[in-house]
């Protein structure tokens, strides 16, 4: 019994198969990585390689795709007024738990445009809530965006690097240091 073969519905599917890439990636990622085989990706989606490699012409470009989506949520975090620093690695903390293909992928070529503009959205969002913590008096005054970009960089690579049963426990211990190094009150 052979399977009848999808209708080839051309260029009307592109945004549909680009979500479904995208959304396929962030699963097989999360599973195995940033060296995942991309088959694995086009075939989770429900889409042939040709599919992929039109949309994503390489590894790269379609895990920045991908890791676009998590720094839009931080940003969403950083926009909203009430926000801290404190919220900002809880976030960081649930994203790198869940995946260890975004460290892979931000130390995959420090040199390469599009890992760079992730980079520097990051930084943006971490200098508009750093000064609201400042201006409440919520951390240290000699704590400046590198330490806590240092901070958080250290945090999900220690998370990366820890088996997923252990990853809750360590995040809670390495806030605990970080809260306690930056904080304005005396510890």
């Amino acid at each position: 019994m052979s399977e009848k073969p999808k209708a080839n519905r051309g260029p009307s599917a592109g945004p549909e198969n680009r979500r479904a890439l995208i959304e396929a990636a962030r699963e097989v990622f999360s599973e195995f990585g940033l060296a995942a085989p991309l088959s694995a990706v086009a075939k989770r989606a429900g889409v042939g390689q040709g599919s992929l490699y039109r949309h994503f012409p390489n590894r790269i470009s379609l895990g920045v795709a991908v890791f676009d989506d998590n720094i839009a949520h931080l940003e969403a975090l950083a926009a909203r007024p009430s926000s801290t620093l404190s919220d900002l690695f809880d976030a960081v903390s649930a994203q790198a738990m869940n995946s260890i293909a975004l460290i892979d992928l931000l130390g995959s070529d420090l040199h390469d445009a599009r890992t760079q503009h992730l980079a520097t959205r990051f930084s943006a969002l971490v200098e508009t809530m750093l000064a609201r913590d400042h201006e409440a008096h919520r951390i240290a005054g000699h704590v400046e965006s590198a330490d806590i970009i240092l901070s958080v960089s250290m945090l999900a690579l220690v998370l990366s690097r820890t088996d997923q049963e252990q990853r809750a426990d360590v995040a809670r211990r390495a806030r605990a240091i970080f809260r306690g190094s930056f904080s304005s009150q005396p510890v």
